[in-house]
């Protein structure tokens, strides 16, 4: 009997599974560094990570200075003025990042590992069990986020990162669970994953050895793109006032600035642009890199 490893030495499986698991990361770097517009988008969300990681431990505490009220870009001291309490803009921007930047990456890990695992578990066993997924799926998308978000923003006290995180998360898998679910249930009719069968390798060994790693590139697009996504929700609940005002970060920032009135005084528009450009630098970084990622690991579109 073939066994999936002898398999897998074959043109017919290396054509269908394709480069897996670490080796099909391996030359993610190089390749990056071969599309300036991936390198250029790489480098931007670097920076950024590396300034809100590790700024704020080089930074002095900010307190509100009723003499310095709303100092335009560039006054002596305030490179980028201070805001409507007299507190430095700066050094916001760069303590404020780091909460938005984690609240991003880590509800993306979460909706992604969730979709994963009910997209694929669905469409593998099929039966009832892709049907509780499917309509659980149907009926969280039919629910407007904002409205659920702000709900729960007046009955809990959404003041935690993690919880944050969970809770963005939660409410972010349905699209790519049923996305992962389609691509299972191409899969899973692949030769090699009819030789895992024969060979009673269990279903966790199956879906989650044989077929996922064949999905890697696809998985990394998605979770590029729910980072974009949960950073967007964030700063809009931050913006509209459904999560505490409390401590600092750029959705707050906004949120200040405009309830100042900072759009209309020429000399507080860095109070209001500086977090605008930052959220949007990080996002176009990463709509860059993931861009750059896709011609790479796709190889339809790597051999136009």
């Amino acid at each position: 009997m073939t066994t999936v490893a002898e398999f897998a030495e074959t043109p017919t499986a290396q054509t269908a599974i394709g480069t897996t698991g670490v080796s099909r990361f391996s030359g993610i770097l190089s390749a990056l560094r071969r599309s300036p517009a991936g390198f250029i988008g790489f480098l931007i969300v670097l920076l950024l990570v590396l300034i809100t990681a590790i700024g704020p431990f080089f930074t002095p505490d900010v307190a509100p200075n009723v003499k310095e009220i709303l100092l335009p870009a560039g006054s002596p001291g305030h490179l980028l003025g201070t805001d409507n309490e007299g507190k430095d803009v700066l050094i916001q921007m760069i303590d404020g990042g780091r909460s938005v930047i984690f609240i991003g990456f880590f509800a993306a890990a979460i909706s992604t590992v969730v979709a994963i695992v009910l997209g694929s578990l669905a469409a593998y066993l099929g039966g009832k069990t892709d049907s509780a997924v499917v309509t659980a799926a149907d009926v969280v998308l039919t629910v407007p986020q904002i409205v659920l978000l702000a709900v729960l923003g007046a009955m809990f006290r959404l003041d935690s990162p993690l919880l944050l995180s969970l809770l963005i998360g939660a409410l972010s898998w349905p699209v790519l669970t049923r996305a992962v679910r389609s691509q299972v249930l191409s899969l899973k009719e692949r030769e090699f994953v009819e030789a895992a069968r024969l060979l009673d390798l269990g279903t966790i060994r199956v879906v989650f050895v044989e077929i996922l790693p064949n999905m890697a590139s696809f998985i990394l697009m998605n979770f590029m793109i729910g980072v974009t996504n949960a950073i967007y929700q964030l700063v809009g609940l931050y913006l509209l006032g459904l999560a505490p005002l409390t401590g600092s970060n750029w959705g707050i920032m906004l949120n200040r600035a405009w309830i100042a009135g900072a759009i209309f005084n020429d000399a507080s528009l860095a109070f209001i642009l500086s977090p605008i450009v930052a959220i949007v630098l990080l996002l176009l970084g990463l709509v860059m890199m993931t861009r750059s990622l896709e011609e790479i690991l796709n190889p339809r579109l790597r051999d136009r």
